[in-house]
């Protein structure tokens, strides 16, 4: 089983940064920090429990001024890369909330964004004074490097995953979609998959304002551009929205279902225990004179605790299908518990999809194992 992200954070990784931080700073005491971070509540601590306590603690050990602290940190964060060192920015949210301090704080994660993320840190700035925040995030736009471009993305995702929630932009993303213009033909990957997630975030929300954009930036033709809007209209294209398939060339299926025939899905066995495999057998055949854009699923209604069912879709295949092309494949489904889904006794609905459209259906008996 693989070790919990928050055990990265034991007590001999504590030990080298305190080691690094009197290296710089010598009248920093190691073994004092230690003990102050591992104490009699750190097992129970969670990742971002552990960073957080890890911030305040080594603000008190080091000086109270907090342009002093942040020298000790310029002093030594070229050694300090990596997820692990998420606390540095986040010591800057900690610290350097004070509106005083925030031409210091600012630069400091910019500074930090590089070595490991300021993407969470940021968004307390957010929330505190959106205006402000977004008008830096536009200049961090232009920055030579790749990884605060990326900042000025992630950092406003409305539905950035493990971040504090931006209500403000789930009810008006207008002020990150401005920002986003800046950054929707940028020559980083690194970049430019931010930029497609936050569209994804905000599609949840606003889908006919992402349509709109989509269609406007699919315009320019730029390769870097169409990318991110593919990526960014995800969700819209697994929904099966009519305008986004059309965008993306997929055939319509709705109001042409005579183009497939034959379509058939079967579970074998028909009846399994959580935890076990099954055999997904699917197929069909395409009747169209030209080529057809299919994009091919399956669609599981899972059934939950309190006995309703919700849905997840799995991707099976999405390209050009040939006239008179037959499909006939078995995908392998893995019925086990995951950490992000548990699964109960029922009956499972199972449907083959062609372009968003239910082509096909069988289902499972899943018993308790």
């Amino acid at each position: 089983m693989a070790e919990p992200l928050k055990d990265l954070y034991n007590e001999t990784f504590i030990r080298e940064f305190g080691e690094k931080v009197k290296g710089v700073h010598p009248s920093f005491s190691t073994e004092s920090f230690i003990g102050e971070v591992i104490d009699e509540h750190w097992d129970e601590r969670k990742l971002k429990e552990r960073i957080r306590h890890i911030s305040i603690t080594l603000g008190k050990h080091l000086p109270s001024d907090y342009q002093d602290s942040l020298d000790i940190l310029y002093r030594l964060d070229k050694d300090c890369e990596g997820f692990r060192y998420l606390f540095f920015p986040d010591f800057v949210e900690v610290h350097g909330l004070i509106k005083k301090d925030w031409p210091l704080s600012l630069d400091a994660l910019e500074r930090f964004t590089a070595r490991s993320s300021s993407e969470f840190a940021i968004r307390a700035f957010i929330l505190l004074d959106p205006v402000l925040m977004i008008e830096k995030m536009k200049e961090w736009t232009n920055h030579d490097d790749e990884h605060v471009r990326r900042l000025a993305s992630e950092g406003c995702r409305p539905r950035l995953p493990w971040g504090q929630a931006l209500p403000m932009f789930k009810s008006d993303p207008a002020p990150v979609l401005e920002l986003l213009e800046n950054l929707k033909n940028d020559p980083s990957l690194y970049v430019r998959k931010s930029v497609a997630n936050n569209l994804n975030d905000i599609a949840k929300d606003h889908p006919k304002t992402v349509i709109e954009t989509a269609k406007r930036w699919h315009e320019s033709g730029e390769p870097n551009t169409i990318w991110i809007i593919r990526r960014g209209c995800r969700t819209l294209v697994r929904q099966a929205d009519p305008e986004v398939l059309s965008l993306f060339g997929y055939t319509d299926i709705l109001n042409n279902p005579n183009i497939i025939t034959n379509a058939f899905i079967r579970n074998e066995p028909d009846s399994i225990c959580i935890g076990e495999t099954s055999e997904l057998h699917f197929g069909f055949q395409v009747q169209e004179k030209n080529s057809v854009k299919l994009r091919i699923e399956y669609a599981i209604d899972f059934v939950k605790a309190n006995q309703k069912t919700s849905r997840k879709i799995f991707l099976l295949a999405n390209r050009d299908f040939s006239d008179g092309e037959g499909v006939e494949r078995v995908r392998i489904h893995n019925w086990k518990d995951l950490t992000t889904r548990r699964h109960y006794m029922g009956i499972h609905r199972i449907s083959l999809l062609v372009n968003g459209v239910e082509v096909a259906e069988t289902q499972v008996k899943l018993n308790d194992g």
